[in-house]
């Protein structure tokens, strides 16, 4: 069989077993670049038998010289094993030889994060209130940037005090309890600050219905510029922000993955690190 057409196969398996739009556009990204890539090499298609492990490791070495970063043929790894993984057990191949492959290491780098007096410095200095309330609200939910953008009025259930997510990372769905200090904001947001329009977004707006992530970001670059920071703050750096402050205040791990919608531990791991204040007081000790 081709390699396109069981790409093609493979496609429709990730549809039917609901992989979210995001990771079937990464996936496909990636496997058309290792396509064009052997196509190119064999001078015309190829053949899923054809794939050799020492093809896989020389396409992930032309990766790297091209100034691929190590996450990203990581990723690359991860892919071509769930496409292989399928493949094999599809009959489509005999060999399983992304298997074979290495991974690729990746370097852990410590996260950005904000302290609470940060963050209050940060909200103090953003105008726009609509984006004001979400920031709140990642700050003290942990959601991601987009499963917050998606909630509907209905998800957001303030007489229960929780918001329910209904299709995280991987459309795993997830409730999440709104805090004595988060709820009067967004009962407040509702009541004054939400446009009255037809749309069931929660963070709606009167021209195009829901408020976007690059408006988000913008406030928050623009709020960083204002109080002269010299640190990058994105609405993905408020939901590390979020687990950090957990982690600090000796919330049991498994709780904050599970707000997190983290699927391992050791995803929420990395939110484990410690100030230079709190290292210096651990080695003193003795």
């Amino acid at each position: 069989m081709l390699l396109r057409e069981a790409i093609l196969l493979f496609k429709k398996h990730l549809i039917i077993n609901e992989r979210s739009s995001e990771t079937l556009r990464a996936y496909m990204i990636e496997l058309e670049n290792f396509t064009q890539y052997h196509e190119n090499q064999y001078n015309g298609p190829v053949y899923l038998e054809e794939i050799t492990v020492g093809d896989i490791e020389e396409f992930l070495h032309v990766l790297k010289i091209r100034g691929s970063h190590a996450s990203r043929r990581s990723r690359m790894v991860y892919i071509l094993r769930s496409f292989y993984n399928f493949a094999t057990r599809q009959e489509l191949v005999s060999n399983n030889v992304a298997a074979r492959v290495d991974s690729i290491k990746v370097q852990q780098t410590e996260r950005t994060f904000l302290s609470d007096q940060e963050f209050e410095e940060l909200v103090s200095v953003i105008s726009n209130k609509a984006v004001k309330v979400l920031v709140y609200t990642l700050f003290m939910t942990g959601l991601r940037i987009k499963e917050a953008l998606d909630l509907t009025l209905k998800d957001v259930d303030l007489a229960a005090k929780v918001i329910r997510v209904k299709h995280g990372k991987g459309n795993k769905s997830r409730i999440v309890p709104i805090s004595n200090r988060l709820l009067p904001i967004l009962r407040q947001y509702v009541i004054k600050i939400r446009p009255k329009c037809d749309s069931s977004n929660f963070f709606a707006t009167k021209v195009s219905g829901q408020l976007s992530a690059s408006m988000a970001n913008k406030t928050l670059k623009q709020a960083i510029t204002r109080l002269g920071w010299n640190k990058k703050v994105t609405c993905h750096i408020l939901r590390h922000s979020f687990a950090s402050h957990l982690v600090r205040n000796n919330v049991n791990i498994v709780r904050v993955q599970k707000l997190l919608g983290h699927s391992s531990l050791k995803t929420t791991s990395i939110y484990t690190h410690a100030t230079i204040d709190e290292l210096t007081e651990a080695v003193n000790t003795f």
